[in-house]
């Protein structure tokens, strides 16, 4: 049978790009009011510009928040500290427009719908997907790993001191040639990062090759004729919210599979999770975790879809794309049997209450080994297992 190959790609952009400035932003406030106020209900968006971050949304807590001190706090170690870059902390303006959440949003999430009562009801319709596959340790897909890993290496050697030269802004793009659907080597690698004014591009060209490139991918992952593509235009000084204006969520698919599994278009940061568009996420990236991490395929895909107001989900589906030991339909029965989807019981399971949310904002929400990120646990595959009988 012959053997069916294509290339698949992935991007990852640095704490220090301007959308991810305002994640940043966005879970900063969350954390700071989850931490003295577990119940409140929080949804905060920013959009920065030179010199500006402006904070918009609804939030209902009993806690006093002062918000400049916490954007300017998040700006400051992002690393935005000089004013030739155009923003930085000491000199950023912040403007909020900040209301309380709707009271008729809120009766429902309280457990008092139309349709169902007693239960917490999800904070908002819409459809959540989830994904793992066996290819990577984590059991992510390997171009969104690599470019994460690549990423975050920017910002390590920039804020050690190793590349001085390095400001915050920078994107990372993995290509990887895949065959029969499994990773074979890496053919591509773009390296977008800001930089100071006198460094030359042989300089920074040789340094990220080999102190960020290098240091995180092996030399077998990579093909025989592998392309590196440092700063392909030549110059990138002018970069974060002065090069570009930055938005809380327009990330998406960085923050998830890097394209590689379907998305519902709702984005995590600044949502507290009472919001179905963050925890449900998790919750499906768990389950998906989990029927990997079971051996029931190599692949899986789930799918949780829910109406505002309502506990329990109007679906659940699981995909596999061939590679499941069970037929898909039991798969999903199992999953009926194993987890519970309703939103007070995920945020039970997850701790989803506890401040955690800012170190999720960069590098990835999935695939992460920090204890924090409690979806990666691999904790229910004894019981996937006794319930598929195997």
């Amino acid at each position: 049978m012959p053997m069916s190959s294509y290339l698949f790609t992935s991007e990852s952009v640095t704490e220090g790009h301007p959308d991810k400035v305002c994640d940043a932003v966005s879970d900063s406030i969350l954390d700071h009011i989850l931490e003295n106020d577990p119940t409140a209900r929080v949804a905060c968006e920013a959009i920065t510009k030179t010199g500006v971050v402006f904070i918009a949304g609804e939030i209902t807590t009993s806690c006093y928040v002062h918000f400049p001190d916490l954007v300017r706090e998040t700006v400051k170690n992002i690393g935005y500290t000089d004013a030739k870059m155009g923003f930085d902390y000491e000199t950023c303006a912040v403007i909020s427009a900040i209301e309380q959440q709707s009271p008729d949003i809120a009766q429902g999430v309280e457990g008092h719908g139309a349709y169902e009562t007693g239960d917490q009801g999800a904070g908002d319709q819409g459809m959540m997907f989830g994904y793992a596959s066996d290819e990577t340790p984590e059991l992510m897909p390997l171009p969104i790993m690599t470019a994460h890993h690549l990423a975050k290496r920017l910002a390590e050697v920039r804020k050690s001191g190793l590349l001085p030269f390095l400001r915050p802004d920078g994107k990372t793009q993995v290509s990887v040639n895949y065959v029969d659907d499994r990773p074979v080597d890496i053919a591509t690698i773009v390296v977008s990062s800001q930089h100071d004014p006198d460094v030359t591009h042989k300089q920074l060209e040789e340094a990220i090759i080999e102190e960020v490139v290098r240091k995180v991918i092996p030399a077998d992952r990579l093909a025989r004729d592998v392309r590196f593509l440092i700063n392909p235009t030549g110059r990138f000084v002018i970069g974060g919210p002065m090069g570009d204006s930055g938005l809380t969520g327009r990330k998406i698919i960085v923050d998830t599979y890097g394209g590689m599994a379907r998305h519902g278009g709702g984005a995590f940061s600044g949502k507290d999770p009472s919001k179905v568009d963050r925890s449900a996420c998790y919750y499906a990236r768990y389950i998906a975790k989990n029927l990997v991490a079971a051996g029931l395929a190599s692949r899986c895909e789930v799918q949780v879809a829910y109406a505002i107001g309502v506990a329990h989900p109007v679906s659940l589906m699981v995909q596999t794309f061939g590679t499941g030991r069970l037929p898909d339909e039991k798969i999903s029965q199992i999953v009926g049997q194993v987890f519970d989807c309703r939103p007070a019981a995920i945020i039970k399971q997850l701790d989803l209450l506890k401040p955690r949310y800012m170190a999720t904002s960069a590098y990835g929400h999935f695939g992460r080994n920090e204890p924090s990120f409690t979806w990666e646990k691999t904790d229910r595959v004894e019981a996937i297992k006794a319930a598929a009988g195997l």
